[in-house]
């Protein structure tokens, strides 16, 4: 969907990395290893995203660091594209309105980094849940979006807790 409207892969790279997670962070040396491109395309885009107002960046000791401008009024239409584009938004539907008392989904791996690995993993905070239920909605979002998706079912806050302090994450769903 996204390549038929953007034809720079580096510049869906940057979409993704850049509002599938507001919080993400990158310089040009990094995003090159991360992207495999070359440092002039990925900073041809960079320049352009920031001169249009939809990245910021800081200078942190040698390095120019790159974020989204949560201010842009283009932020929240670009996240829920990206978020669709994904397939993050169906996969959260189908979760929280058939399987009953999910009180959190949060995406953790890749994806929270803003790199797009073709595997989604979610952590799904739960008291109860029907597992064979689960298993069988994300096989279907899986057909549906192209992507592997992989879970971890949590019953409490606290077993959750651990875990997303020690990795990046972000809160999809809550109720």
């Amino acid at each position: 969907m996204l390549e038929t409207l953007i034809s720079s892969k580096t510049r869906i790279k940057l979409l993704l990395k850049f509002f599938l997670n507001a919080q993400a962070k990158g310089y040009l040396r990094s995003l090159e290893q991360e992207f495999g491109e070359s440092t002039n395309a990925i900073r041809l885009e960079l320049n352009k995203f920031e001169e249009a107002g939809m990245l910021s960046s800081e200078q942190e000791g040698n390095k120019k660091v790159f974020s989204a401008n949560r201010k842009h009024p283009l932020f929240d239409n670009l996240h829920h594209l990206v978020m669709k584009y994904v397939g993050l938004d169906r996969i959260v539907d189908n979760i929280t309105e058939r399987l009953g008392e999910v009180e959190a989904v949060y995406l953790v791996g890749d994806y929270a980094e803003g790199r797009d690995s073709g595997i989604i993993d979610l952590f799904v905070l739960a008291p109860q849940l029907n597992i064979e239920y689960l298993i069988n909605l994300l096989a279907k979002a899986e057909e549906e979006i192209e992507r592997k998706i992989r879970y971890v079912h949590f019953k409490t806050q606290f077993e959750i807790q651990k875990l997303l302090d020690q990795q990046s994450h972000l809160l999809i769903w809550e109720a």
